[in-house]
């Protein structure tokens, strides 16, 4: 398959056009998102949705988070990534698997139906995971467009999967939300350096590989700006594969939980990698014939307890 976005090969970052589209239908009456909405997130790469869930819905996902989070050795060994350098769990990965809940979640409606539209195709679950920032220990996330390291690192040939973040826990500008470049999605900022063998062992804690230099950060930072969606318990911030995004470290007492769920269009299944040996496994990128989302409503508590 002829590499659209080589990545990692040259000694020079540079920026590469976009080759796909971002909304991928035309927008109609019976979409699940406004015009306004399908526009922004044509326009920035990302768009938060409120007010999807109700209260009795968030109670029910906090404290599936935080059962989860509470007794990680009942977890895949693997699956649970700590801090760098402590033991405070930083991420849980392949969570829609392992939990009930968070896999009625990404099958629910309400957010498999949104992606189906944005991508216009039948979508699975790439990845999925509990990300959660702890108080005073939580770490940052560096610059990156996860596109870069998907496609280079486990094979994912085009533009036309997304993130949908939904918030368990209020993020606020102090204690280390996502932070995003808007409009940066619209080009493909290379990377330097060769990729090491297994490197999600460590890019996981902390990636040095597959981030952008920084004076293209720079050049996007002082283009489009930087903005920092916050939003209470319950809102979604969904956002392209390729837009530029990070966090910063989390030194308030106010912990920060997600739940991470990557869609990905069927006919955008992944190949051999783009720029190593060996893909990464299956908990982080899920490979092999893909398993479509039939898109579920009603209440999360209903099927997820049936």
């Amino acid at each position: 398959m002829k590499d659209l976005y080589p990545s990692r090969h040259a000694t020079m970052a540079e920026f590469l056009p976009r080759l796909d589209p971002v909304v991928h239908s035309a927008w109609n009456a019976d979409a699940p998102v406004s015009r306004e909405q399908a526009d922004a997130f044509d326009r920035d790469g990302f768009v938060v949705l409120e007010d999807l869930f109700s209260d009795a819905e968030i109670a029910f996902l906090q404290s599936e988070a935080g059962m989860l989070l509470g007794d990680p050795d009942a977890l895949e060994e693997e699956t649970v990534i700590t801090e760098p350098g402590g033991k405070e769990v930083r991420s849980i990965f392949r969570i829609h698997a392992q939990s009930r809940v968070i896999g009625r979640l990404a099958a629910d409606e309400r957010l498999a139906g949104v992606a189906r539209f944005l991508l216009g195709d039948d979508v699975y679950m790439h990845q999925s995971r509990l990300n959660y920032k702890p108080g005073f220990q939580g770490k940052e996330f560096y610059w990156h467009s996860d596109f870069e390291t998907w496609h280079v690192e486990d094979g994912m040939p085009r533009m036309r999967a997304l993130s949908m973040s939904v918030l368990l826990a209020e993020n606020t500008p102090h204690n280390g939300p996502l932070m995003l470049i808007p409009g940066s999605h619209r080009q493909f900022l290379t990377c330097v350096g060769e990729t090491p063998q297994d490197h999600y062992r460590q890019s996981l804690k902390k990636q040095e590989y597959g981030v952008p230099d920084e004076d293209s950060l720079a050049e996007l930072a002082h283009k489009f700006g930087i903005v920092a969606p916050t939003g209470k318990p319950g809102s979604v911030v969904i956002f392209d594969c390729n837009v530029m995004h990070g966090s910063n470290g989390n030194i308030t007492p106010f912990p920060r939980a997600n739940a991470f769920l990557v869609y990905n269009a069927v006919s955008n299944r992944l190949d051999a990698p783009f720029g190593v040996d060996r893909p990464r496994p299956d908990f982080i990128a899920a490979r092999g014939e893909p398993q479509v989302i039939t898109p579920v409503t009603g209440p999360l508590m209903e099927e997820a307890l049936a």
